[in-house]
């Protein structure tokens, strides 16, 4: 019988060895990416970072119009509630009057044993007061009975008003519920975009949130560096040339007032008097001009008469991309006033930067 011999181990050769632990580290790595761990995002270029950060500023400024009219709506169910809620207390103090009153009425029958007007006649030792007594009786009868029939229609009133309270409060609790989802997905896109900008440089941030170069600086008073002058209101770059006139007082009003505000910040949801979001800047300035206009862009548009882009003129609403969802205000030469996003303040800038979208008149 054949002897039974252990094998002994071979000893891996280089070449083996190496690509076994090659096929090791491989594997370690897939496992790894698999698991989410030690998996560094690629990193991105200036403009990706760019590409990225205006598409969530975009879904933000739609979040924030939704926002904004959500905020209206839920402000005018809060008002009705509120004159509901008022209507309601008067008509109680008015029922309790009137309740008061016929609690007084039937102590008052209770006291005088209500005696049958046969024998009250009867046993009256001046029948010609008791008659007349009792014509009063009767005059007075007619007006409790009137006044059981008001104290009737309040209480059907009271409960129309408590229904309709009750409406208008399950309505406020559904806006402020829309508020909460539209103002977290305003802030969840806003803090994707300032973590993408916090990867970049001064120099490549600057550029990725205007598009362009950081502003030139030119030298300012005791040799300081100071920013360059802003051209707003200029055909070309560079040579100042007045604002063009507006057509109207009220237009040129606007016109006036937007001017006065560049350099505010943008804040989501702000209507001035120091921080704007895009359709807060066209309320505002309308607003100075004695015109109320809608809060929001998409009812903006649809509040004056709708004009062409080559008939604009300075005080025009310019509307930008296909769901409405940002405004500026036309001054001439191709250039607008707006509230851009978070990372820029209110400016002056050509319409064409932006998907045009249409155009409104309002003065």
């Amino acid at each position: 019988m054949a002897a039974h011999r252990k094998l002994r181990a071979r000893s891996l050769s280089g070449n083996t060895a190496r690509t076994a632990a090659t096929l090791a580290l491989a594997g370690a790595a897939t496992a790894t990416a698999f698991d989410g761990t030690g998996h560094a995002e690629p990193q991105l270029t200036t403009a990706q970072v760019k590409t990225r950060v205006d598409r969530l500023y975009r879904e933000a400024e739609t979040a924030t119009e939704k926002y904004n009219g959500a905020h209206e709506k839920a402000s005018a169910a809060q008002h009705r509630l509120n004159t509901l809620r008022d209507e309601t207390a008067r008509r109680q103090d008015g029922l309790n009057t009137a309740r008061d009153a016929l609690g007084a009425f039937a102590a008052a029958q209770y006291r005088d044993g209500a005696i049958a007007p046969s024998w009250q006649l009867a046993l009256s030792s001046s029948p010609d007061r008791y008659l007349d007594d009792a014509a009063f009786a009767e005059r007075a009868g007619h007006r409790q009975a009137q006044q059981v029939n008001r104290v009737r229609a309040e209480l059907r009133e009271m409960e129309r008003l408590r229904g309709a309270a009750r409406v208008e409060a399950q309505s406020v609790r559904s806006r402020q519920a829309e508020l909460k989802r539209h103002k977290d997905a305003v802030t969840a896109k806003l803090k994707q975009a300032r973590q993408l900008l916090a990867r970049l440089t001064p120099p490549e941030r600057a550029k990725a949130t205007t598009g362009a170069p950081a502003v030139p600086v030119t030298a300012g008073a005791g040799g300081r560096s100071a920013p360059a002058p802003a051209t707003f209101g200029t055909a070309s770059p560079g040579r100042a040339t007045a604002p063009i006139p507006a057509p109207t007082s009220r237009a040129s009003a606007a016109v006036a007032y937007a001017y006065r505000k560049l350099g505010s910040p943008y804040v989501w949801g702000a209507t001035g008097p120091n921080a704007f979001d895009c359709s807060g800047l066209i309320q505002a300035a309308y607003r100075s001009a004695g015109i109320s206009l809608p809060r929001t862009t998409y009812a903006q548009i649809n509040a004056g008469r709708r004009v062409s882009r080559s008939q604009l003129q300075p005080g025009d609403l310019v509307f930008f991309y296909s769901g409405i969802s940002h405004v500026g205000i036309y001054v001439g030469n191709g250039r607008m006033i707006h509230a851009p996003n978070p990372s820029a303040p209110v400016r002056v800038a050509p319409i064409d930067e932006m998907p045009f979208a249409g155009a409104t008149r309002v003065a």
